[in-house]
């Protein structure tokens, strides 16, 4: 069931409220249910009467992806097995996946989040939507298929790839909506403009997350397209699409408080910002029973604002992503770290662990190469044998980190050197 509009614009107050209460249960939960969070925990003198206001949250240990990794696969979770109806997970940068769990409670939560965001882009249940992410153990196909049907829409599963396809789709059935990353959605508005059926296409929003992109390269493709297109924010540690979305006024991501508590910290010192200032996104999980997270780091930074939005929402906005704390690439929706690569690549034999990593964006999609350095002692002008070793490091990265990148073997020491700290990465998308 989909909360009405009068439920986003509740007062700060009652918000808080409800806010409390989910916290000191979630903490009960936790403590008595993850071993890992009884320890650290206890490790602070901390029980759970200790947390009875809003205010207690700071006293909480942080959560980062290395406590899901250390717990891996199902350490975290806080519910018997036979409660978990699905798992998802993502890569992480030592091979380990971060492992998630949904009851049916939380199916049910996760959808209707997604389903708020779908009315905030003006979709409703007489609209028909294209889901163009990837199905799967990633959160963006299924997060947002379930929320179409939460919404009573139309949802078309065409996951991702056949571009042709999805556009005459698109016309046959009478798209009004789709939801895919904000590059394959300018990848499709200029194939849709060069198939010239652009006044046989009833599309008119697009929810688009997964990777970052820019205001101009929104305004761009609702020029293209005389479409209201959207930024849909999510990780899949917290739920996965649909923790926020920005509203028709683009002045930044509600994130649905009564579901998640967020903070803004200073990386360094850890300590708390206040309203506006730029720091890093710590979320708590308020109503999750599968893997509730408390103060997870997302290493994205950004600020929050707590004013009342122009469209009546009183939900607090997340700014802009400006960037990460850490080194994380996401290309094509996929979240890439360089250790992930490193690990990969001293598997093979054959070569140095000198690379470079190299992220484009061409036709509006991302590309993905990596440069690798021959050993000397392998070196071989022998073309099988250096197409056998490009295929093996080309099969060892996709099995690493689930993305295809294209290879380039290049000669022994070709790849400059660093006193300092190895630049690795190159990443020359620009988005505008």
């Amino acid at each position: 069931m989909i909360w009405n509009e009068p439920k986003e614009c509740m007062s700060r107050d009652q918000i808080s409220t409800i806010q409390e209460a989910r916290l000191i249960k979630t903490v009960k939960d936790v403590y008595y249910n993850v071993p890992s969070y009884r320890k650290k925990m206890q490790v602070e003198g901390l029980e759970p009467g200790d947390i009875r206001h809003l205010d207690d949250l700071s006293k909480l240990p942080f959560t980062t992806k290395d406590d899901l990794r250390d717990n891996y696969p199902f350490g975290l979770f806080a519910v018997p097995q036979s409660e978990i109806v699905r798992i998802h997970a993502s890569s992480g940068t030592t091979g380990k996946a971060t492992v998630v769990g949904y009851t049916r409670k939380d199916i049910e939560m996760w959808s209707e989040c997604v389903s708020r965001c779908l009315t905030m882009a003006g979709l409703g249940k007489d609209d028909i939507i294209q889901v163009a992410y990837g199905y799967g153990l990633f959160t963006g196909g299924l997060g947002a298929h379930y929320g179409v049907e939460n919404l009573g829409a139309t949802v078309v599963p065409m996951s991702t790839g056949n571009t042709q396809k999805l556009i005459a789709m698109m016309e046959d059935f009478g798209v009004t909506g789709l939801m895919c990353t904000p590059s394959y959605l300018m990848h499709i508005a200029e194939t849709i403009c060069e198939m010239g059926v652009k006044d046989r296409i009833k599309l008119k929003a697009t929810v688009n997350g997964a990777e970052p992109w820019t205001d101009n390269m929104r305004r761009r493709i609702e020029e293209m397209l005389g479409i209201n297109a959207f930024d849909i924010y999510g990780l899949s540690e917290i739920m996965g699409p649909g923790v926020a979305m920005d509203c028709i006024h683009h002045k930044g991501l509600h994130i649905f408080e009564d579901y998640f508590l967020p903070e803004i910290i200073d990386s360094e010192t850890k300590k708390n910002l206040g309203e506006n200032e730029r720091g890093e996104l710590v979320i708590t999980t308020l109503s999750k029973e599968g893997i509730p997270l408390i103060r997870y780091r997302t290493k994205d930074l950004t600020s929050l604002t707590y004013e009342k939005c122009e469209c009546g929402r009183t939900h607090a906005r997340i700014a802009r992503f400006t960037g990460r704390s850490d080194d994380m690439l996401i290309i094509r929706g996929v979240n890439v770290f360089p250790s992930q690569v490193e690990a990969a690549l001293l598997t093979v034999k054959g070569i140095t662990p000198n690379y470079k990593i190299i992220v484009d964006r061409v036709n509006n999609l991302d590309t993905f190469e990596i440069w690798v350095e021959l050993d000397e002692n392998y070196f071989s002008d022998q073309i099988n044998m250096l197409e056998k070793l490009n295929k093996e490091i080309e099969h060892t990265i996709v099995q690493a980190i689930g993305l295809k990148a294209k290879i380039k073997l290049v000669e022994p020491r070709s790849i400059t050197r660093s006193e300092g700290k190895a630049k690795r990465v190159e990443d020359r998308r620009v988005l505008v």
